[in-house]
Formats: C-alpha cells, sequence, structure tokens
C-alpha cells in the first residue's frame, strides 16, 4: 500500500500563445479548472498505476472540496484521512504556454493546515512493505514528522523535493528515496552541473555520504538515478509536449507504485519515465495521468 501525505488543490489553467514577461500582459487562449495538488496527483498517479493508495491532506469547507477530490474518488483513494476545514481549498493558478511550457503559482489554503498529528497517524497505520510519499506542498513540520516517524517504524520514504522550498535539502536528506529535478538537485548537490558528467559525480558523492536513492529527473532527456551503489538512466517517449503540468507527479507516483509492486529498480525507472512522457500529451495534471495498460503498453 502507498500513503501519500500532501496537496490537494483546484488548478485553474489559462493557455497562452506565449508565457508573458514580467509586468505584460498576454491574451489568453483558453480557460480550464482541475483537481491538482502534488500530493493529490501523486496519489492518483500511484493509483492508476495499480497500487492502493490512501490519501492524508486538508481541503476546506468550499465549492472547490468536491471537484478537488473527485478523480481521487472515482479512482477509489482512500479518502478517510483527509480533513475538512474552514481555511479555503488550495488553488494553484497555471499559465501554459504554446510550446507547453508552465508558470504556476500555489496558494497553499488548507494545505497548510496539514499538521503533526496527521503525519504521525498517517505513519502509525502503515506496514513493513509500505511506501510513504512526500512533497513539499504541505508544512516542513509535518513533512519532518512523517519522516521521523516511518524512519522509526521502518517505512520506506520517497520525497520529491517540489516545489523547491528553504527546507527542501534538509528535509531530503531524512528520506530513503529522493526525486528532484534538474534545478532542484543543484540544490542537493551544493553547486551548479553544467553536463552529466558532473551530474554523475554529484550523484555518486551525495550516495556515498547518505546511501539513499537519488533520481534526477531530465525533462524530454530521461532520467537518471543511483540506488544500491549502482547508477540507472532510462528514457521516456518521444513525444511533441502538450502541457508538461503533472508529469513529475506522474513520474513520481508510477516510480512508487512500481518499487512497491515489487518491479526491479531499473524497470520501476523505466516505466515511470514512459508514464511521464504520455502525462504530457493532455492538458490538466490530473485529467494527463495515464492508466497503468496504456503505459505497459509502452514501456
Amino acid at each position: 500500500m502507498i500513503t501519500v501525505l500532501g496537496s490537494i488543490n483546484m488548478d485553474l489553467t489559462a493557455t497562452t500563445e506565449r508565457l508573458p514577461q514580467p509586468g505584460e500582459t498576454v491574451a489568453g487562449t483558453s480557460f480550464a479548472t482541475a483537481a491538482g495538488g502534488k500530493g493529490a496527483n501523486q496519489a492518483l498517479a500511484a493509483r492508476r498505476a495499480g497500487s492502493t493508495v490512501k490519501m492524508v491532506g486538508a481541503v476546506g469547507e468550499d465549492n472547490f472540496a468536491g471537484p478537488a477530490l473527485a478523480l481521487l474518488d472515482e479512482a477509489k483513494v482512500d479518502l478517510s484521512a483527509v480533513a475538512h476545514v474552514s481555511t479555503p481549498t488550495g488553488t494553484a493558478l497555471i499559465l501554459v504556454g504554446g510550446t507547453g511550457e508552465n508558470m504556476i503559482a500555489v496558494v497553499p489554503g488548507a494545505n497548510g493546515t496539514v499538521s503533526e498529528a496527521q503525519a504521525h497517524a498517517a505513519v502509525e497505520t502503515m506496514q513493513t512493505g509500505d511506501i510513504l510519499m512526500l512533497q513539499l506542498e504541505i508544512p516542513a513540520t509535518a513533512v519532518e514528522a512523517a519522516l521521523k516517524a516511518a524512519r522509526a517504524k521502518g517505512i520506506v520514504t520517497l520525497m520529491n523535493t517540489a516545489p523547491l522550498t528553504d527546507d527542501a535539502a534538509r528535509l531530503a536528506r531524512l528520506a530513503d528515496i529522493v526525486v528532484a529535478n534538474e534545478t532542484e538537485f543543484e540544490l542537493l548537490a551544493g553547486h551548479q552541473i553544467p553536463d552529466a558528467a558532473v551530474r554523475k559525480a554529484a550523484l555518486e558523492k551525495l550516495h556515498s555520504e547518505t546511501g539513499q536513492t537519488f533520481v534526477v529527473t531530465l525533462g524530454g532527456d530521461g532520467v537518471v538515478a543511483i540506488c544500491e551503489g549502482r547508477f540507472f538512466s532510462a528514457e521516456g517517449l518521444k513525444i511533441e509536449p502538450v502541457d508538461t503540468v503533472g508529469a513529475g507527479d506522474t513520474f513520481c507516483g508510477y516510480l512508487a507504485a512500481s518499487l512497491e509492486q515489487g518491479l526491479e529498480f531499473a524497470e520501476a525507472l523505466r516505466r515511470a519515465a514512459v508514464a511521464g512522457s504520455l502525462a504530457c500529451l493532455i492538458r490538466g495534471a490530473q485529467p494527463s495521468i495515464p492508466l497503468a495498460d496504456q503505459v505497459d503498453r509502452r514501456v
């Protein structure tokens, strides 16, 4: 089973021919709302990948709460540990440019109320062999409490260092598996990464110091990782992206689910990379997450 402690949002997405410069107004071409939040996205991805999933987080007592949980509920994600609070449901304001690249502003709302008590309660119900997934759109105190409680209980933790916060590097040290993009990995490494050789050296150095598994996503160039002393790489699919929102979350959810289902690390990495690629072909964070059979046909 996978437990996800994280954010639940409504995404408000506008598309434009190109992303605006600071202070500039550009005309939009479309607008849509969709369920999102890194925690909820990753929970749905893990569920669509075939694992049993429990979501732990918070939503408001407002009109966004129901739609924010709808796809999770439809997929039969366990929502019994999602709190309903007086603070508004979290929102993400997203601009998607003509090339598929995006700009995002996240308003935490109810996500900011997720507590250490919820974190401890989440871990308390977990069993050996389960995986705990975390991101950084909820308070750092809750993330830290969950990571420490999981380590004490021998529960495997997978932490995605997004969005990049001041606490990311410190909290990443407490996780068993760390998933970062190129920018986030530079923070973990403590220096710029100008090329693949420097990246590999940085991965080897961090792994030798901590014993942790590190995974670095490279967008269209696939993914590299180090696990149990071995270096891995995997490619996604060659695609023309429509919308990259949610691709990283899809990758994380599929990676966790694949490992929980017993796949070898190399197989899990490739499956997750393919899933992340497919997520770029449909607009919206959660609507774009592919089903397991769609992914497994392309692995």
